[in-house]
This record gives structure tokens, C-alpha cells and sequence, in this order.
């Protein structure tokens, strides 16, 4: 059988107008906004008349630690989606953007794969509707009004080594992570070290993902922080009087977008901050969105159970009042060998050694999900050709002992058809009481929340504070900021910081190199270990692979 890439599969299919999309989703035209035949926004408008309607349920797709091998997160989600529309439910999926970042790099693209795709994959993958677009521009707007200030009196008092706020672009680009800038004599600026971060790291993009409307959307923006006075205060986008033009060039990017997957199932692909980096989650306003318009939502959070299944528990559920009725985590066997010391040539050879050594990476983000976080849960194993019944009996039988199914997926290969078997699993789940609950309380302090995710979630011993880490936590807590909750930001490839530590580690302690408040989104950021918020190219980028033709039909997308 001749094999397709994810690109050629994709534009193989036969899409659907979005009009037809919408009007079976049950969006009146009116609240429709069009870029093309296959895409468009929807207007937030629609939740006030919607209000009063009940919510659909919502389910989560997680996964285990990333590997090489790949888990096939998103992958699962949208074929779940399209398995629970075969059986006749009522279901939309709610999916992360994807950012340019990755797609040049490393990581590739961010709708699926195979025959579980969501489409016109070519759009979403590159500019889609220029939501990036908007957010790195509200960024650099905040940047270039914050320095100007500075240039034309600085009456605000602003001290240039304690600017917090950096300019953002939507590509890996090390070699802006730290510069200098205003360089070139009095009339180009005021001199100073300066840096980037990669826009989906942007405090705009949490914002834009955690708003609730436009009057909460504008009030964030004013209360970011972006530096601090000569004597220590903070000073903010409210004291530079620009939170109403920030939020104009964002009016429109606020509005989901809606799509659609190669069996028609209606998406919201909306907002993308990383999970390592921010907060993982797609948007509260999609979310929403798609739970007043369905009975049943699938929605991801990015990398593992321990990342961005934790900032969606403990931001954006305790943010916006969510409560999902069930979760999925993804896993594979060759990714669980790899976690059981298997290198990437050998994946495809029975290994039930490895495998047992590997497991308990999957097991600890089980135990996670369903008792840390109380929501009921299924495993749902991405299967290869490779797999061995003995290596899926391994695993059915370990996730047995914690009371958890497990279910093959064969999304990949076979659309929603390959994920009958999980949906109907998860179906069950959501009829079940779940015991739904945060890892820990708003009375906390800093300290004591980021020590109960240590703990309770990587399994440390305890939590150690450079001195910059402590100033700075003491400092936050004094501004009144102690009862936002922490945004992690953790190496994706590991329960520890530590990215070389697979499986499921024991006996290390978490080092907290810095902690930055992000006040208009409303956690705390907190870096371990050598995370970046700007990553860098690979020695050979996916870039290298993409190319156009002279009908304009793209190839190396993946």
C-alpha cells in the first residue's frame, strides 16, 4: 500500500464549506465571519445568547511524558472527536493554534495526522488567521510605547535595568534571546539590555486565552506589569495609557476559529501558549464556546499530565469555573520502551523488560489525573504495527491494578472508525461522579503551591530557591499577588527539571531559578532548570524540508 504523509492526506480530502459547517454546528450566519471557504471566526457575541443554555461535557486528551517516538496527542483528540460523531453525539473539538516556532524546527505542525486531521491543515500550520499575528503585535506595541516613555522624559521614573516586558516574534530564534538595543546615539532610544521571547510565550497570549470578553480582555492588558520605578514600584500598561489601543489590535483576534477535521467535525483551534513555557491551554472563550454548542467537548492541554493537564486543572478550570467530566491519556508502547532505556533504532523489536521499566512514567501520570486531580480516566494506547499483544497486555494489565481501561487507538490509520473502542470509554466515564478538585488552594502561598506540584505531581523531595528566586517570590507576595495560582515552567521531556531523567524519577529535588508575576494573566511564572522562552532551531529545521510549487500547493508540512 503506497504510503501518504499527513499533507497529502490531508489535501486529498473533501472539505466542507464552513457555512455548511457552521449551520450544523448550530452558528446562525450572523455570528459568522468568513476568511475563505473553509474557515472562519465566530463572534463572541453568541455566548450571551446562548447564556442560559446548559454546558455540554467536557473531556480532556492528555499524555504521558514526550518522547522521540512520539505519543500522538492532538492526533487522538481529533480522532476521538470524529469517533464520538460517528456515534451520532452531538461534538465539537477545542484545539491549541499551532505556532510557526515548532513548524520550522522541530516539532512540526499541531492539527493531527493521518486520517485524524483537522483542515485546511496547509492554513493552520502557517498564518491561519493571523491571531499570532495580533498578539505579537499587541506585544510589541506594549514594548515600543513602554521605551518611548523612557525616550521623551521618563516621567514615570522607570529604571531601564528593571524592564520585565520583552518584544516577542513567532519564530525559534536564539540569537535574540538577549540583546542590546537603542543603540546608535540620543535620537534612536536609550541604550540597554533587551531580549525576545517566541510570541506564544508572550503574557498577551495568556491573556487573550484567559479572557472572558472584550471588557476583561482590556482590564488584563492594563494590568500587566512591564517594569519597575527607581524606588521599586510597579509600573504598568494602565500607567502608559495603552491598554484600549492593545486590546483594538486584538478585537478581532479574541473570536475563535472555527474549522473543521476530514470527517467534518466542527473545531475551535484558538490560542497557543506552549505547556513547558506558559499555561498550554487553548482559549476560555472557545471552550465555552464549543460546550454551549455541543453536548460533548474534546479539548487538550499541551505535553503531559504533569504540564499542561495541571495548568488546565489549576488556571484556566479554577479561572473560568470548568469542570471536565473525563480525561484520556495518550500513550504508546515505543514511547514507554524509550522510558525503559530503549534507543529510538530498537522501538520497533518486542521488549517487555524495557517496556515494565518504562511504564511507570504512564502509571505516575495516571495516578495524577485521577487522584490529584479527581477526574476519571481512560489510556488510550496510539497503536503501531510494531506492538506486540504481550507488550498490550503488559500495559492493560498495570493500568488494570489503578482501575483504569485502557483502549487502543487506531485514529491515525482509520479516522474516527479506529476510535470507537475509546469513545464509547469515555462515554462511560462521563456518566460516572468524578471527585474533581485543584492540587491546591488560593490561600496558599507562592511557596507552599509550588512545593504541593513538586510534591504531589513530579514526586520531588523538595524545592530549592536561587536567592534571585526568593527576592523575587518575597517581592510578589508583598505586591498582593500570593493568591495567583503558579504557571510551571518545566522541562516537557521529564517529571523532574532535569530532561535526561525518564520514566518516573525519584529522589531529586526541583531548582527555581527565577519567578516573574504575570499579572494581567493571573498566575505567577516560575522557571526551573534551563528552560527558555525562546527556543532554537534544530541542526537541521523542518524549514529546510517545506516547499511551494508554482500552483501554490505546499509540500513538507507535517
Amino acid at each position: 500500500m503506497e504510503f501518504k504523509s499527513d499533507i497529502q492526506i490531508a489535501q486529498e480530502a473533501v472539505l466542507s464549506e464552513i457555512t455548511e459547517i457552521a449551520a450544523k454546528a448550530g452558528i446562525d450566519d450572523r455570528y459568522l465571519e468568513q476568511y475563505g471557504k473553509y474557515k472562519a471566526k465566530v463572534d463572541y457575541k453568541i455566548l450571551k445568547e446562548k447564556a442560559d443554555e446548559p454546558d455540554g461535557k467536557l473531556i480532556l486528551v492528555t499524555a504521558i511524558s514526550p518522547t522521540p517516538a512520539g505519543e500522538g496527542k492532538t492526533t487522538t483528540s481529533v480522532g476521538l472527536a470524529d469517533a464520538l460523531h460517528k456515534l451520532g453525539k452531538n461534538v465539537f473539538a477545542a484545539l491549541r493554534e499551532p505556532s510557526l516556532g515548532p513548524v520550522f524546527g522541530i516539532k512540526g505542525g499541531a492539527a493531527g495526522g493521518g486520517r485524524a486531521q483537522v483542515v485546511p491543515m496547509e492554513d493552520i500550520n502557517l498564518h491561519f488567521t493571523g491571531d499570532m499575528h495580533a498578539i505579537g503585535i499587541a506585544n510589541n506595541l506594549i514594548a515600543a510605547c513602554l521605551d518611548n516613555h523612557i525616550q521623551q522624559g521618563n516621567q514615570l521614573g522607570i529604571d531601564v535595568k528593571k524592564i520585565t516586558w520583552k518584544r516577542v516574534v513567532d519564530m525559534n530564534d536564539r540569537q535574540l534571546r538577549h540583546i542590546v538595543d537603542g543603540m546608535g546615539g540620543r535620537m534612536n532610544g536609550v541604550p540597554r539590555e533587551d531580549g525576545f521571547e517566541i510570541t506564544v510565550a508572550s503574557e498577551i497570549m495568556a491573556i487573550l486565552c484567559l479572557s472572558s470578553n472584550i471588557t476583561d480582555l482590556k482590564e488584563k492588558l492594563a494590568s500587566i506589569i512591564v517594569g519597575y520605578t527607581y524606588d521599586d514600584r510597579p509600573v504598568t500598561v494602565r500607567d502608559l495609557k495603552i491598554q484600549g489601543a492593545a486590546a483594538a489590535v486584538l478585537k478581532d483576534a479574541l473570536k475563535p476559529n472555527l474549522v473543521q477535521t476530514i470527517e467534518h467535525t466542527p473545531v475551535f483551534i484558538h490560542g497557543g501558549p506552549f505547556a513547558n513555557i506558559a499555561h498550554g491551554c487553548n482559549s476560555i472563550m472557545a471552550t465555552r464556546m464549543a460546550l454551549k454548542l455541543a453536548d460533548y467537548v474534546v479539548t487538550e492541554a499541551g505535553f503531559a499530565a504533569d504540564l499542561g493537564a495541571e495548568k488546565f486543572v489549576d488556571i484556566k478550570c479554577r479561572k473560568a469555573g470548568l469542570k471536565p467530566s473525563a480525561a484520556v491519556v495518550v500513550a504508546t508502547v515505543r514511547a514507554l520502551k524509550y522510558h525503559g532505556g530503549v534507543e529510538k533504532a530498537d522501538l520497533n523489536t518486542e521488549n517487555l523488560e524495557a517496556l515494565q521499566k518504562g511504564l511507570p512514567n504512564l502509571l505516575q501520570h495516571v495516578e495524577n489525573v485521577t487522584v490529584n486531580y479527581g477526574i476519571p480516566c481512560v489510556v488510550a494506547i496510539n497503536r503501531f504495527p510494531t506492538d506486540t499483544e504481550a507488550e498490550l497486555e503488559m500495559v492493560r494489565e498495570k493500568c488494570r491494578e489503578l482501575g483504569v481501561n485502557v483502549a487502543l487507538s487506531e485514529v491515525w490509520g482509520k479516522g474516527g472508525e479506529g476510535g470507537i473502542q475509546l469513545a464509547e470509554e469515555v462515554l462511560r466515564l462521563t456518566e460516572q461522579d468524578n471527585d474533581f478538585h485543584f492540587v491546591y488552594e488560593d490561600e496558599m502561598s507562592l511557596e507552599e503551591k509550588i512545593n504541593a506540584v513538586a510534591s504531589k505531581i513530579y514526586r520531588a523531595d523538595g524545592v530549592e530557591f536561587s536567592a534571585a528566586a526568593k527576592k523575587q517570590l518575597d517581592r510578589i507576595e508583598a505586591l498582593g499577588f500570593g493568591r495567583l495560582p503558579v504557571c510551571m515552567a518545566k522541562t516537557q521531556y521529564s517529571f523532574s527539571d532535569n530532561p535526561n531523567l525518564l520514566g518516573a524519577p525519584r529522589g531529586f529535588r526541583i531548582i527555581i531559578k527565577d519567578v516573574k508575576v504575570c499579572s494581567g494573566a493571573g498566575f505567577v511564572v516560575v522557571k526551573t532548570g534551563d528552560i527558555m522562552t525562546m527556543p532554537g532551531l534544530p541542526k537541521v529545521p523542518s524549514a529546510e524540508k517545506i516547499d511551494v510549487d508554482e500552483d501554490g500547493r505546499i509540500s513538507g508540512l507535517f
